[in-house]
């Protein structure tokens, strides 16, 4: 079984808004994670807490912390502590579910469902402590990305050689891959290909790539800070 390896600055910990880095930090990351992938500061969010956070968010400012995330403040903003009225401020409506017993999810999940106009996503992510995180799902497809790298997710039609054609641009802009994913729900139907890169991707080749007739959908991501 392979071990993760951490460094004395992930047991350290970001500077953040207390009271915990998993709580807290992490937590506002997942959700500066889910506005990305929406790609503005939504309307609405549902917000569904997983076993241990189902169990302790209120106590641990962890609902405080996500909607402070949804509202792109930082780890460190000391809004944080009254990111409840910053949301009546924004216009941000919002609801918090818990679910105490998911057995095959991390004990720190959290799901997005966010609204903005007639844009909705949905993403699972988890606070791995230290204030690391990893996008576990977007729109129901695998991602298994850390927000660590720059990051592209592709939603295209399942053909023949995209994989490799969508690597060859990369390539062309001497873009490192550093780890790919691809998910999807069916053969020949809608694929969701996650790749993370060393360096940022030219704006000419990632509106190449929304170009493409059987490409729906490409979403870059910049890494968290």
């Amino acid at each position: 079984m392979a071990t993760e390896k951490s460094s004395i600055f992930d047991m350290i910990g970001p500077i953040m808004i207390g009271p915990s880095s998993s709580h807290t930090a992490g937590v506002v990351r997942l959700a500066l994670a889910a506005i990305d992938i929406l790609g503005s500061i939504p309307e609405e969010a549902e917000i569904i807490f997983y076993n241990s956070f189902a169990r302790t968010y209120e106590g641990h400012g962890s609902d405080r912390a996500v909607i402070a995330g949804l509202l792109g403040l930082a780890t460190d903003d000391a809004r944080i502590k009254t990111s409840f009225d910053e949301a009546k401020k924004n216009g941000l409506k919002y609801t918090f579910r818990s679910i105490g017993n998911a057995s095959t999810f991390h004990p720190n999940s959290i799901r997005f469902k966010l609204k903005k106009g007639n844009r909705n996503i949905e993403m699972l992510g988890i606070s791995r402590g230290g204030g690391l995180i990893e996008i576990e799902e977007v729109n129901g497809y695998n991602a298994g990305f850390t927000t660590g790298l720059f990051t592209v997710l592709v939603f295209a039609e399942d053909k023949t050689g995209s994989i490799a054609f969508i690597s060859n641009i990369l390539a062309n802009d001497e873009c490192n891959i550093a780890t790919m994913n691809v998910s999807r729900k069916g053969k020949r139907g809608i694929a969701c290909l996650v790749i993370e890169i060393d360096s940022e991707l030219r704006p000419l080749s990632l509106e190449y790539l929304r170009s493409l007739h059987w490409v729906k959908e490409v979403i870059y991501m910049l890494p968290l800070e």
